[in-house]
């Protein structure tokens, strides 16, 4: 049986990212293992396809990651009562960094919610679990809406 020691916890601040730390932080607590809290803010280049002037994208991605960043503190002390958590913002796309970082610090499972994105939001925004789902070569625990 595989050993799960580091838990990869993916989230994005919604009303769905508290369940998601439960359910990780209740297999982390069962398997005595660690759990990181990765939050994915947009990076620049994902702007650049908008008509919005460099400096101004700048400033926005800048304050999104300062913000994630006081929100990922609240979000750990707020939702996980074990100690060996650590939260890690990234910037690019969600589904990249995400499978990145699992990839570099040998992440046994990933947990993450799903939106349940239909019709044209899917189209548009696609769903990055059901990327990450299809790309990791580790497993991923995903967690639907209810």
């Amino acid at each position: 049986m595989a050993e799960i020691k580091n838990i990869l916890c993916a989230v994005d601040f919604s009303d769905m990212s508290p369940r998601v730390a439960s359910y990780a932080q209740t297999l982390a607590k069962a398997l005595n293992a660690g759990v990181h809290v990765i939050y994915v803010a947009p990076s620049l280049d994902q702007h650049a396809f908008f008509d919005v002037p460099l400096p101004s994208a700048q400033s926005f991605v800048e304050d999104v990651a300062a913000e994630a960043e006081k929100k990922m503190e609240a979000f750990i002390r707020d939702n996980f009562s074990m100690e060996n958590v650590m939260g890690k913002i990234a910037r690019g796309y969600a589904d990249e960094e995400i499978l990145n970082f699992a990839g570099k610090e040998n992440m046994a499972l990933i947990v993450m919610g799903t939106h349940g994105r239909k019709g044209v939001d899917r189209i548009l925004f696609g769903s990055v679990a059901e990327k990450v789902i299809k790309s990791s070569s580790i497993p991923v625990m995903s967690i639907r809406p209810v």
